[in-house]
């Protein structure tokens, strides 16, 4: 066996299986072809076909085509969960343009920034009141020249508040936008080489940089998950239902979920939020197979109080990713519900798809996995990453494959920085072990992953210098029993100003910064450190919060708990 771990892969599965690497509206062609009229999303009880699905793609990607919207256009989507996502992403695509990814918990910043970064001058946005006012002011600004709405009562039911639509003939519901537009004879020719999706993730300036993801890059990242799922299926051989909960503007939902329930013919049974008591719903009465979530969904199960009567048995796989899995939260379902989960690795520049856990295996508790197919991982010095580590020694994770991107959109410098001939390094701090199995220690960037969202501390400090009475501020992330990770502000006011509460803080900060950002802890402190030049220093900050941690603990150890 000639790549680390390989000898632990589920039988039949090989580093170097063959990884098919095409066109996404190819891939939905073909998936069309051969499950035509099963069911390919569920959505508030209403089923929609592969064929259906196919049908309401055409009409987007006709509809773009009619507006100017294909080759070398870039279209952003402003949307949650729900069958408009996916029509508008395959729909523009088809069309021959890109996808930009914005998400929802963004704040005005970032959304900025991404559209003016990405080009897009178009938005297809919802009519819900938590994303319409946003997308309006977008409008407002002078960054769109369009702006398409969802109407989200479309797709039944509706329980959520919507936003009226305002008199400007810049604002068109999604139904005039798709009024009579006809099929082209032919649809634009589309290489694998092409850009699909501009997703964004974090930068060293604090503003995001947007990974170009290409055809060929997210083919190859879906082939990847379904060589590895290969001999599961064989054995099962059942249509899987699918929980999508996860935000489908997040690559591990676009390439787990969509991308993968698609090419295997599964349902996909789409949540527009995380509830916790519809997310069992799903398992214990529509007997869900697979689900995957981010650690704070398996916190919020893990702390139902009648765990021990649920039912997940229906459950075949079940993953988490996005962020590292409390060791502890694991425990705790492999205890009291017999289920046994494990976290894999993966990236916004990888397409999703780094590390997994072989169903059967070692038991490595706190580990992220093997490499899997077609995937070359290994561990470089932090202080010349062309120097490969030996096993069981500390340094940056380097990752090569048919799913990395070739880079950053309009960042020539930061993409250079970002390779080592074609190997990406990932910015990943940790090691591998002598069964090939790798763990994560650290990240050498400042980025904080909060209940798998990336929130990078610059972006908060930055609206933070906002607020009159602050001089100085430096955030950073904490331990967080629920998010993972969460950002805690240290903050240094101007003379004279007096101080004021976490909750006025991040009354102030609300919309300027998306929520998962808002500081979930605060201090005021006399002074911050600094680097030698001056400099104000999150590094040093960081070891001093963990020294006094330590000394805290000793002292606590030497009068026997009590501080």
């Amino acid at each position: 066996m000639g790549h680390p771990g390989e000898q632990f892969y589920p039988e039949g599965v090989r580093w170097d299986d063959p990884i098919a690497r095409g066109t996404l509206p190819d891939l939905l062609s073909a998936a069309v072809a051969e499950f035509g009229s099963r069911p390919a999303i569920e959505f508030r009880d209403r089923p929609i076909s592969f064929t259906e699905l196919e049908a309401l793609v055409e009409t987007a990607a006709s509809a773009f085509l009619r507006a100017g919207y294909g080759r070398n256009s870039s279209i952003a989507l402003f949307l949650g969960n729900t069958p408009d996502h996916p029509v508008n992403f395959f729909g523009g695509l088809k069309a021959g343009a890109r996808i930009v990814h914005l998400s929802p918990l963004d704040g005005e910043i970032a959304l900025s920034h991404k559209l003016t970064d990405s080009g897009a001058r178009v938005l297809v946005t919802s009519s819900l009141s938590a994303l319409l006012p946003t997308a309006l002011k977008l409008l407002d600004k002078g960054l769109l020249d369009r702006l398409i709405v969802c109407e989200d009562d479309h797709w039944g039911r509706i329980g959520a508040p919507q936003t009226g639509l305002p008199e400007n003939p810049a604002v068109i519901t999604y139904r005039q936008f798709i009024d009579g537009a006809a099929k082209p004879e032919q649809w634009p020719a589309i290489s694998p080489d092409d850009v699909a999706l501009l997703q964004y993730t974090g930068g060293t300036t604090g503003l995001p940089k947007g990974a170009m993801l290409s055809h060929g890059n997210l083919t190859s990242a879906v082939s990847i998950f379904d060589a590895w799922g290969k001999p599961g299926r064989a054995e099962r051989n059942a249509i899987e239902r699918v929980i999508c909960v996860l935000p489908l503007f997040h690559i591990y939902s676009l390439t787990v979920v969509l991308l993968s329930s698609i090419l295997r013919g599964n349902l996909i049974s789409m949540h527009q939020r995380f509830d916790v008591e519809a997310v069992m719903r799903d398992i214990e009465v529509k007997r869900a197979t697979v689900f995957p979530g981010v650690p704070t969904m398996w916190i919020a199960i893990a702390a139902l109080p009648d765990l021990d009567k649920r039912d997940l048995s229906s459950l075949v796989i079940a993953g988490s990713g996005g962020a590292p899995l409390p060791v502890e939260v694991a425990r705790i379902l492999e205890r009291r519900v017999g289920m046994k989960l494990k976290s894999g690795w993966g990236m916004t520049e990888t397409g999703s798809p780094g590390t997994a856990h072989p169903k059967e295996g070692p038991d490595k508790p706190g580990s992220i996995g093997l490499m899997l197919p077609g995937i070359e991982v290994d561990v470089v010095s932090l202080e010349d990453p062309t120097k490969l580590m030996p096993v069981g020694e500390t340094g940056e994770l380097r990752v090569r494959g048919p799913n990395v991107t070739k880079g950053y959109l309009n960042r020539p410098q930061e993409t250079a920085k970002a390779f080592v001939g074609d190997r990406f390094l990932t910015g990943d701090i940790g090691y591998m072990d002598a069964d090939g199995y790798f763990y994560l220690v650290d990240r050498k960037t400042d980025m904080i992953i909060s209940g798998g969202f990336n929130v990078y501390p610059q972006m908060i400090e930055q609206a933070i210098y906002t607020h009159p009475a602050v001089q100085e501020v430096i955030v950073i992330g904490i331990p967080d029993d629920y998010r993972g990770e969460a950002a805690k502000a240290f903050i240094k006011l101007r003379g004279g100003a007096k101080p004021f509460t976490l909750d006025e803080l991040r009354a102030f900060l609300t919309g300027k910064i998306g929520r998962h950002e808002l500081p979930a802890a605060l201090d005021f402190v006399d002074e911050l450190p600094r680097t030698a030049v001056g400099k104000l220093s999150r590094h040093e900050l960081r070891m001093q919060q963990s020294s006094q941690a330590a000394s805290v603990k000793q002292q606590q150890v030497a009068t026997g708990g009590r501080s």
